[in-house]
């Protein structure tokens, strides 16, 4: 099963995400929002975006291989940023186009607030798969 990932030509053309996927019917696999805790419980990159980005790909990587997937199916992420601006949405970017690299790119939406469950996450993403 493939995911068919659409820019129409009608909307201006996304960097590092794409409009629509469309994904036949299957199975899917919802990952829990990641956060950039390591395999001990330990936070990655305490006031380190960049850092806390990267672990928290990783995090979406190691879950999808858990459910014995790729990375590459992953069609709709959910970022949560606090206090995102240009910058900070830049520094993010960077980590999710390191950790799924020439795409095509899933499906997302990024989302500035103001706090996480933890004052010292800065970012939590949730991720939805196809597994079939």
């Amino acid at each position: 099963m493939t995911v068919a990932f659409l820019n129409p030509p009608a909307l201006a053309q996304p960097g590092s995400y794409s409009y629509v996927a469309m994904v036949p019917a299957g199975r899917q696999v919802h990952l829990s929002g990641q956060v950039a805790l390591d395999a001990d419980g330990a936070l990655v990159g305490r006031g380190d975006l960049a850092a806390q980005a990267t672990q928290v790909f990783a995090n979406v990587a190691l879950a999808m291989a858990a459910a014995e997937l790729p990375i590459t199916a992953v069609f709709k992420l959910t970022l949560y940023v606090v206090d995102l601006t240009p910058e900070r949405a830049n520094i993010v970017r960077a980590a999710r186009a390191a950790c799924f690299g020439a795409g095509p790119y899933p499906a997302a939406t990024m989302v500035g607030v103001s706090a996480l469950v933890d004052p010292a996450f800065l970012i939590e993403v949730e991720a939805i798969a196809f597994a079939d």
